[in-house]
Protein backbone atom coordinates (compact mmCIF):
# COMPACT_ATOMS: atom_id res chain seq x y z
CA UNK A 1 0.00 0.00 0.00
CA UNK A 2 1.45 3.44 -0.87
CA UNK A 3 2.56 5.78 1.74
CA UNK A 4 0.06 8.44 2.85
CA UNK A 5 1.58 12.34 3.04
CA UNK A 6 0.80 14.34 6.09
CA UNK A 7 1.98 17.38 4.98
CA UNK A 8 -0.65 20.02 4.13
CA UNK A 9 -2.61 20.11 0.43
CA UNK A 10 -3.37 22.93 -0.75
CA UNK A 11 -6.56 22.72 -1.88
CA UNK A 12 -8.21 25.26 -5.10
CA UNK A 13 -12.02 25.95 -5.54
CA UNK A 14 -12.24 23.11 -8.22
CA UNK A 15 -9.78 20.85 -6.56
CA UNK A 16 -12.03 21.29 -3.45
CA UNK A 17 -15.08 20.68 -4.95
CA UNK A 18 -14.07 17.25 -6.83
CA UNK A 19 -11.83 16.09 -3.54
CA UNK A 20 -15.34 16.54 -1.87
CA UNK A 21 -17.49 14.96 -3.91
CA UNK A 22 -15.06 11.92 -4.42
CA UNK A 23 -15.22 11.76 -0.31
CA UNK A 24 -18.65 11.00 -0.54
CA UNK A 25 -18.68 8.74 -3.67
CA UNK A 26 -16.35 6.87 -1.27
CA UNK A 27 -18.42 7.25 1.89
CA UNK A 28 -15.49 9.02 3.40
CA UNK A 29 -15.61 11.58 6.07
CA UNK A 30 -16.11 14.87 4.36
CA UNK A 31 -13.32 17.62 3.43
CA UNK A 32 -14.05 19.92 6.09
CA UNK A 33 -13.56 17.32 8.54
CA UNK A 34 -10.03 16.34 7.62
CA UNK A 35 -6.49 17.78 8.77
CA UNK A 36 -4.11 19.22 6.59
CA UNK A 37 -6.22 20.82 3.96
CA UNK A 38 -6.33 24.44 3.30
CA UNK A 39 -8.96 26.72 1.70
CA UNK A 40 -7.06 29.58 -0.64
CA UNK A 41 -8.69 33.23 -0.84
CA UNK A 42 -7.09 35.45 -3.22
CA UNK A 43 -6.57 39.16 -2.70
CA UNK A 44 -4.88 41.70 -4.81
CA UNK A 45 -4.36 45.04 -3.05
CA UNK A 46 -1.85 48.15 -2.66
CA UNK A 47 1.00 46.54 -0.49
CA UNK A 48 3.05 49.26 -1.81
CA UNK A 49 3.15 53.25 -2.94
CA UNK A 50 1.23 55.78 -1.38
CA UNK A 51 -1.83 53.84 -0.76
CA UNK A 52 0.31 50.83 0.90
CA UNK A 53 -1.39 51.16 4.11
CA UNK A 54 -4.53 50.15 3.31
CA UNK A 55 -4.09 46.94 1.77
CA UNK A 56 -1.37 45.88 4.60
CA UNK A 57 -3.70 46.61 7.52
CA UNK A 58 -6.86 45.66 6.34
CA UNK A 59 -4.36 42.00 5.02
CA UNK A 60 -3.38 42.12 8.62
CA UNK A 61 -6.48 42.04 10.33
CA UNK A 62 -8.29 39.67 7.99
CA UNK A 63 -4.83 37.45 8.80
CA UNK A 64 -5.47 37.66 12.44
CA UNK A 65 -8.55 36.26 12.46
CA UNK A 66 -7.92 33.46 9.56
CA UNK A 67 -4.74 32.48 11.97
CA UNK A 68 -6.41 32.24 15.09
CA UNK A 69 -9.31 30.26 13.36
CA UNK A 70 -7.20 27.98 12.09
CA UNK A 71 -5.26 27.69 15.01
CA UNK A 72 -8.88 26.46 16.72
CA UNK A 73 -9.14 23.66 13.84
CA UNK A 74 -9.94 26.24 11.18
CA UNK A 75 -13.60 25.30 9.36
CA UNK A 76 -13.63 21.54 10.63
CA UNK A 77 -10.30 20.96 10.06
CA UNK A 78 -9.50 23.15 7.17
CA UNK A 79 -7.62 25.99 7.59
CA UNK A 80 -8.16 29.26 5.38
CA UNK A 81 -5.22 31.69 3.70
CA UNK A 82 -5.06 34.60 1.82
CA UNK A 83 -2.52 34.81 -1.39
CA UNK A 84 -1.75 37.88 -1.49
CA UNK A 85 -0.85 39.77 -4.53
CA UNK A 86 0.22 43.77 -4.53
CA UNK A 87 -1.28 45.90 -7.15
CA UNK A 88 0.12 49.32 -6.31
CA UNK A 89 -4.00 50.88 -6.56
CA UNK A 90 -3.55 50.59 -9.81
CA UNK A 91 -6.10 49.02 -11.79
CA UNK A 92 -4.69 47.55 -14.75
CA UNK A 93 -2.08 45.73 -12.30
CA UNK A 94 -5.31 44.75 -10.52
CA UNK A 95 -6.97 42.69 -13.16
CA UNK A 96 -3.45 40.96 -14.15
CA UNK A 97 -3.10 39.95 -10.64
CA UNK A 98 -6.98 38.96 -10.71
CA UNK A 99 -6.82 36.80 -13.42
CA UNK A 100 -3.67 35.07 -12.04
CA UNK A 101 -5.65 34.13 -8.84
CA UNK A 102 -8.60 32.74 -11.11
CA UNK A 103 -6.08 30.84 -13.38
CA UNK A 104 -4.54 29.51 -10.05
CA UNK A 105 -8.11 28.44 -8.63
CA UNK A 106 -8.81 30.27 -5.19
CA UNK A 107 -12.22 29.59 -3.71
CA UNK A 108 -13.08 33.25 -3.58
CA UNK A 109 -11.59 36.70 -3.48
CA UNK A 110 -11.36 38.85 -0.95
CA UNK A 111 -10.73 42.19 0.76
CA UNK A 112 -9.81 44.22 -2.44
CA UNK A 113 -9.20 47.07 -1.84
CA UNK A 114 -9.92 50.54 -3.46
CA UNK A 115 -12.92 51.34 -5.84
CA UNK A 116 -10.99 51.58 -9.52
CA UNK A 117 -9.23 48.51 -8.84
CA UNK A 118 -12.48 46.61 -7.87
CA UNK A 119 -14.40 47.69 -10.98
CA UNK A 120 -11.23 46.15 -12.79
CA UNK A 121 -11.19 42.95 -11.12
CA UNK A 122 -15.09 42.23 -10.51
CA UNK A 123 -16.40 41.27 -14.48
CA UNK A 124 -13.26 39.11 -14.63
CA UNK A 125 -14.64 37.38 -10.78
CA UNK A 126 -17.79 37.60 -12.49
CA UNK A 127 -17.19 35.61 -15.53
CA UNK A 128 -15.76 33.21 -13.71
CA UNK A 129 -18.53 32.56 -11.29
CA UNK A 130 -16.06 33.36 -8.01
CA UNK A 131 -17.47 34.89 -4.88
CA UNK A 132 -15.64 38.59 -4.66
CA UNK A 133 -16.08 39.51 -0.88
CA UNK A 134 -15.67 42.38 1.11
CA UNK A 135 -14.24 44.85 -0.73
CA UNK A 136 -12.63 47.96 0.50
CA UNK A 137 -14.77 50.04 -1.32
CA UNK A 138 -18.19 52.14 -1.16
CA UNK A 139 -19.09 52.51 -4.72
CA UNK A 140 -22.54 52.18 -5.49
CA UNK A 141 -21.26 51.39 -9.02
CA UNK A 142 -20.26 48.21 -7.04
CA UNK A 143 -23.87 47.34 -6.03
CA UNK A 144 -26.19 48.51 -8.61
CA UNK A 145 -27.08 46.18 -10.59
CA UNK A 146 -27.41 43.45 -7.87
CA UNK A 147 -24.67 40.94 -8.82
CA UNK A 148 -25.07 37.97 -7.01
CA UNK A 149 -21.04 36.42 -6.60
CA UNK A 150 -20.55 40.13 -5.34
CA UNK A 151 -20.82 40.91 -1.31
CA UNK A 152 -20.44 43.58 0.54
CA UNK A 153 -20.21 44.57 4.33
CA UNK A 154 -19.39 48.13 4.42
CA UNK A 155 -21.80 51.11 3.89
CA UNK A 156 -21.77 53.03 1.12
CA UNK A 157 -20.45 56.02 0.12
CA UNK A 158 -23.90 57.44 -0.10
CA UNK A 159 -24.14 56.68 3.07
CA UNK A 160 -21.11 57.86 4.46
CA UNK A 161 -21.21 61.22 2.58
CA UNK A 162 -25.01 61.94 3.48
CA UNK A 163 -24.13 61.46 7.20
CA UNK A 164 -21.06 64.46 6.40
CA UNK A 165 -23.22 66.94 4.21
CA UNK A 166 -25.65 66.02 7.12
CA UNK A 167 -23.39 66.93 10.24
CA UNK A 168 -22.42 69.99 8.09
CA UNK A 169 -25.63 71.48 7.08
CA UNK A 170 -26.81 70.87 10.62
CA UNK A 171 -24.12 73.53 11.77
CA UNK A 172 -25.02 76.21 9.12
CA UNK A 173 -22.12 75.21 7.20
CA UNK A 174 -23.73 74.94 3.47
CA UNK A 175 -20.99 76.02 1.57
CA UNK A 176 -19.24 72.63 0.47
CA UNK A 177 -16.19 72.29 -1.81
CA UNK A 178 -15.50 68.41 -2.99
CA UNK A 179 -11.52 67.56 -3.03
CA UNK A 180 -11.89 64.13 -5.26
CA UNK A 181 -9.49 61.60 -6.52
CA UNK A 182 -9.52 61.88 -10.75
CA UNK A 183 -11.18 58.07 -10.94
CA UNK A 184 -14.10 55.58 -10.57
CA UNK A 185 -13.26 56.34 -6.51
CA UNK A 186 -13.89 60.08 -6.56
CA UNK A 187 -16.64 59.98 -8.84
CA UNK A 188 -18.08 57.88 -6.63
CA UNK A 189 -17.64 60.30 -3.93
CA UNK A 190 -18.53 63.14 -5.79
CA UNK A 191 -22.05 61.53 -6.83
CA UNK A 192 -22.47 61.26 -3.04
CA UNK A 193 -22.08 64.66 -1.84
CA UNK A 194 -23.80 66.16 -4.86
CA UNK A 195 -26.64 63.83 -3.89
CA UNK A 196 -27.11 64.51 -0.35
CA UNK A 197 -26.50 68.26 -1.25
CA UNK A 198 -29.28 68.24 -3.82
CA UNK A 199 -31.84 66.81 -1.17
CA UNK A 200 -31.29 69.73 0.82
CA UNK A 201 -31.59 72.07 -2.61
CA UNK A 202 -27.73 72.65 -2.58
CA UNK A 203 -24.64 71.62 -4.79
CA UNK A 204 -21.33 71.71 -4.31
CA UNK A 205 -19.23 75.70 -3.98
CA UNK A 206 -16.25 73.89 -6.30
CA UNK A 207 -14.46 70.69 -7.04
CA UNK A 208 -11.10 69.95 -7.83
CA UNK A 209 -9.01 66.78 -8.72
CA UNK A 210 -5.91 65.12 -7.81
CA UNK A 211 -4.22 61.82 -10.01
CA UNK A 212 -4.90 58.75 -8.05
CA UNK A 213 -1.14 58.27 -6.36
CA UNK A 214 -0.53 61.63 -6.96
CA UNK A 215 0.37 64.29 -4.52
CA UNK A 216 0.25 66.99 -7.09
CA UNK A 217 -2.48 69.07 -5.01
CA UNK A 218 -1.73 73.15 -6.04
CA UNK A 219 -4.16 73.07 -8.79
CA UNK A 220 -7.02 71.84 -6.63
CA UNK A 221 -6.25 74.02 -3.52
CA UNK A 222 -6.20 77.50 -5.85
CA UNK A 223 -9.86 76.19 -7.48
CA UNK A 224 -11.06 75.15 -4.43
CA UNK A 225 -9.81 78.37 -2.01
CA UNK A 226 -10.87 80.73 -4.70
CA UNK A 227 -14.78 79.58 -3.81
CA UNK A 228 -14.33 79.98 -0.06
CA UNK A 229 -15.98 77.41 1.27
CA UNK A 230 -16.68 76.25 4.55
CA UNK A 231 -15.56 72.82 4.64
CA UNK A 232 -14.31 70.75 2.34
CA UNK A 233 -15.07 66.79 1.71
CA UNK A 234 -12.25 64.52 0.86
CA UNK A 235 -12.52 61.67 -1.51
CA UNK A 236 -9.06 60.44 -2.17
CA UNK A 237 -6.48 58.19 -0.13
CA UNK A 238 -4.15 59.46 2.58
CA UNK A 239 -1.07 60.37 1.03
CA UNK A 240 -3.07 63.07 -1.38
CA UNK A 241 -5.37 64.33 1.27
CA UNK A 242 -2.61 65.46 3.58
CA UNK A 243 -0.74 66.99 1.11
CA UNK A 244 -3.68 68.95 -0.30
CA UNK A 245 -4.96 69.79 3.66
CA UNK A 246 -1.25 70.98 4.53
CA UNK A 247 -1.45 73.21 0.95
CA UNK A 248 -4.73 74.81 1.82
CA UNK A 249 -4.18 75.78 5.30
CA UNK A 250 -0.87 77.51 3.86
CA UNK A 251 -2.78 78.99 1.33
CA UNK A 252 -5.13 80.42 3.57
CA UNK A 253 -8.14 78.34 4.35
CA UNK A 254 -9.47 78.30 7.96
CA UNK A 255 -12.56 75.95 7.05
CA UNK A 256 -12.67 72.31 8.09
CA UNK A 257 -12.07 69.10 6.32
CA UNK A 258 -14.06 65.86 5.92
CA UNK A 259 -12.88 62.24 4.47
CA UNK A 260 -15.11 59.08 3.64
CA UNK A 261 -13.16 55.79 5.36
CA UNK A 262 -11.18 54.90 2.55
CA UNK A 263 -8.54 57.56 3.19
CA UNK A 264 -7.12 55.21 5.76
CA UNK A 265 -7.78 56.77 9.34
CA UNK A 266 -5.03 56.21 11.00
CA UNK A 267 -2.21 56.41 7.95
CA UNK A 268 -4.02 59.96 7.53
CA UNK A 269 -2.94 61.01 10.83
CA UNK A 270 0.12 59.67 11.12
CA UNK A 271 1.06 61.36 8.49
CA UNK A 272 -0.43 64.55 9.22
CA UNK A 273 0.98 64.40 12.77
CA UNK A 274 -0.15 67.98 14.47
CA UNK A 275 -1.66 69.65 11.15
CA UNK A 276 -4.61 66.59 11.88
CA UNK A 277 -6.19 68.26 14.78
CA UNK A 278 -9.80 68.68 13.53
CA UNK A 279 -9.92 66.44 10.59
CA UNK A 280 -13.39 64.32 10.34
CA UNK A 281 -13.30 60.80 8.78
CA UNK A 282 -16.69 59.19 8.54
CA UNK A 283 -16.50 55.73 9.36
CA UNK A 284 -18.21 51.88 8.61
CA UNK A 285 -17.15 49.86 11.24
CA UNK A 286 -16.84 50.27 15.19
CA UNK A 287 -13.94 52.28 16.88
CA UNK A 288 -11.05 49.81 16.93
CA UNK A 289 -9.49 52.66 19.67
CA UNK A 290 -12.29 51.89 22.52
CA UNK A 291 -13.46 48.60 23.65
CA UNK A 292 -17.27 49.24 23.96
CA UNK A 293 -18.31 46.97 21.55
CA UNK A 294 -17.85 43.32 22.15
CA UNK A 295 -16.74 42.55 18.39
CA UNK A 296 -13.64 45.64 19.28
CA UNK A 297 -13.24 43.34 22.66
CA UNK A 298 -12.75 40.74 20.28
CA UNK A 299 -10.35 42.24 18.34
CA UNK A 300 -7.59 43.59 20.39
CA UNK A 301 -8.04 40.51 22.50
CA UNK A 302 -6.93 39.09 19.45
CA UNK A 303 -3.97 41.06 18.88
CA UNK A 304 -2.92 40.80 22.27
CA UNK A 305 -2.92 36.90 21.73
CA UNK A 306 -0.95 37.11 18.41
CA UNK A 307 0.96 38.91 20.37
CA UNK A 308 0.58 42.51 19.24
CA UNK A 309 1.92 42.62 15.40
CA UNK A 310 -0.98 44.06 14.48
CA UNK A 311 -1.85 47.84 15.01
CA UNK A 312 -5.51 48.46 16.00
CA UNK A 313 -6.65 50.83 13.58
CA UNK A 314 -10.51 51.16 11.82
CA UNK A 315 -8.53 49.23 8.23
CA UNK A 316 -7.23 46.32 10.74
CA UNK A 317 -10.54 45.60 12.25
CA UNK A 318 -12.51 46.03 8.65
CA UNK A 319 -10.16 43.36 7.52
CA UNK A 320 -10.33 41.11 10.83
CA UNK A 321 -14.81 41.48 11.05
CA UNK A 322 -14.53 40.71 6.81
CA UNK A 323 -12.81 37.49 8.01
CA UNK A 324 -14.80 36.80 10.53
CA UNK A 325 -18.22 37.44 8.40
CA UNK A 326 -17.26 34.97 5.63
CA UNK A 327 -16.31 32.34 8.42
CA UNK A 328 -19.92 33.03 9.30
CA UNK A 329 -21.15 32.33 6.09
CA UNK A 330 -19.14 29.41 5.62
CA UNK A 331 -20.45 27.49 9.06
CA UNK A 332 -23.85 28.18 7.67
CA UNK A 333 -22.96 26.40 4.43
CA UNK A 334 -25.35 23.03 4.14
CA UNK A 335 -23.29 19.98 3.11
CA UNK A 336 -20.08 20.49 1.28
CA UNK A 337 -18.50 23.80 1.04
CA UNK A 338 -19.33 24.43 -2.75
CA UNK A 339 -19.24 28.23 -4.10
CA UNK A 340 -23.30 27.71 -4.09
CA UNK A 341 -23.60 26.59 -0.84
CA UNK A 342 -21.20 29.66 0.77
CA UNK A 343 -23.90 32.02 -1.00
CA UNK A 344 -26.70 30.17 0.76
CA UNK A 345 -24.77 30.03 3.82
CA UNK A 346 -23.89 34.16 3.63
CA UNK A 347 -27.69 34.92 2.42
CA UNK A 348 -29.08 33.02 5.75
CA UNK A 349 -27.13 36.11 7.75
CA UNK A 350 -30.13 38.03 8.76
CA UNK A 351 -29.59 40.68 11.44
CA UNK A 352 -26.76 38.91 12.99
CA UNK A 353 -24.68 40.61 16.15
CA UNK A 354 -21.68 40.72 14.98
CA UNK A 355 -20.26 41.63 18.67
CA UNK A 356 -22.45 44.42 18.39
CA UNK A 357 -22.17 45.22 14.59
CA UNK A 358 -25.36 44.08 13.01
CA UNK A 359 -25.46 42.74 9.64
CA UNK A 360 -27.75 41.21 7.25
CA UNK A 361 -27.33 39.62 4.07
CA UNK A 362 -30.78 37.63 1.82
CA UNK A 363 -30.81 36.30 -1.81
CA UNK A 364 -31.70 40.25 -2.68
CA UNK A 365 -29.51 41.87 -0.68
CA UNK A 366 -25.62 41.53 -0.36
CA UNK A 367 -24.67 44.88 1.54
CA UNK A 368 -24.32 43.90 5.12
CA UNK A 369 -24.18 46.72 6.77
CA UNK A 370 -25.25 51.06 6.37
CA UNK A 371 -23.52 51.91 9.79
CA UNK A 372 -21.86 54.84 9.09
CA UNK A 373 -20.31 57.41 11.28
CA UNK A 374 -18.14 60.35 12.62
CA UNK A 375 -14.81 60.48 14.20
CA UNK A 376 -12.13 63.36 14.00
CA UNK A 377 -8.41 63.29 15.01
CA UNK A 378 -7.47 65.68 18.12
CA UNK A 379 -4.59 67.58 18.97
CA UNK A 380 -2.33 64.99 20.02
CA UNK A 381 -2.96 62.76 17.06
CA UNK A 382 -5.64 60.40 18.29
CA UNK A 383 -8.64 59.37 16.81
CA UNK A 384 -11.88 59.86 18.71
CA UNK A 385 -15.60 58.72 17.58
Amino acid sequence: MPAVSTHPIPVSRRRFTALLAGAAVLGAPSLRAQSGNRLVLGQSAAFSGPAAQLGIQFHAGAKLYFDQLNGKGGLGGTSIEIRQLDDGYEPDRCAENTRKLLADDVFALFGYIGTPTSVAALPLATKAETIFFAPFTGAMGLRNPFNRIAFHMRASYNDETALIVRQLTNLGLNKIAVFHQNDAYGKAGLDGVTLALAARSLKPVATATVERNTVDVAKAVDIINAAKPDAVVQISAYASCAAYIRAARKAGFGGTFYNVSFVGTQALADTLGPDGAGVAISQVVPTPYSASRPITREFLAAITEGGNKVQPNFSSMEGFMAAKLMAEGARRASGRLTRDTLIAGLESIRGWSMGGFNVSFSPNNHVASSYAELSMITADGKIRS
